[in-house]
């Protein structure tokens, strides 16, 4: 299968602590980040990467290059490809952008810096199942205000980024989503949003939208706080390699 990276972010809440490179190249334990993402992905038959870049993308290129040195566990070798952005094109616009090296008639799409330990076949049996155009993994918060609502009734999408100025648990989105070329293809170029144009777009179209909540391991390294988490989630073997 295929995956999309959404790597292409500018990363300024992590920039006090990791300077040089871009967020999902951050190293943990002398490998960067999104190495554990794609590893974890490997695991469940990903074996073709695209890297949606922008700001210092090259250093995703030259350390990945041709995907060869990063087999998955079976011994299968990754292939990978490079989307670069020549200006910020938002998450429905970096895939839209990618878009020209998926051949498949779904596939993953992540962003890169965020890991989840998570069976993803769940999402494609889900898929399947369901015969869904977008299947998507939510989480489950404390505060929902800080974020806005994501809402599934009977595994449907019923409701997504909802604001509430309410303090109490809920789900939200968790940024992993498998898609179906169909709605590749209605993506338009340029600068466009997934969370916040594309996905309400679709829901009002009545397209069929599902997915699950997610109650395993997550984090975003987006902060300072969250990196350090993970660096010692890997020491103490709370990460799996």
């Amino acid at each position: 299968m295929q995956a999309i990276l959404l790597a292409g972010g500018l990363g300024t809440r992590l920039r006090s602590v990791v300077s040089d490179r871009p967020k999902p190249m951050a190293l943990i334990e002398n490998r960067p980040f999104m190495e554990y993402v794609v590893h974890e992905l490997s695991r469940y038959g990903v074996t073709d990467i695209i890297f949606a870049v922008g700001y210092k993308g090259t250093m995703v290129e030259e350390y990945f290059q041709d995907g060869r040195n990063f087999a998955a566990p079976d011994g299968t070798p990754l292939t990978v490809h490079y989307a670069y952005e020549e200006e910020l094109l938002g998450t429905a616009g970096a895939i839209k952008n990618a878009g020209r090296f998926v051949t498949e008639d779904r596939f993953f799409v992540l962003n890169a810096d965020t890991f989840y330990q998570i069976d993803y076949s769940r999402l494609t049996a889900l898929q399947e199942k369901e015969e869904l155009d977008m299947a998507l993994v939510l989480r489950q918060v404390p505060d929902i205000s800080r974020y806005g609502e994501a809402v599934l009734t009977e595994g449907r999408l019923t409701g997504f980024n909802e604001k509430t100025a309410e303090a109490r648990p809920g789900s939200i989105n968790g940024g992993i989503y498998l898609m179906t070329r169909k709605l590749l293809e209605e993506i338009p170029e340029g600068k466009v949003s997934l969370e916040n144009e594309m996905i309400p777009r679709w829901l009002k179209e009545n397209r069929r939208l599902g997915g699950f909540v997610h109650d395993g391991y997550f984090i975003d390294i987006g902060i300072p706080e969250a990196y350090y988490q993970f660096i010692e989630d890997v020491q103490k073997g709370v990460v799996v390699w």
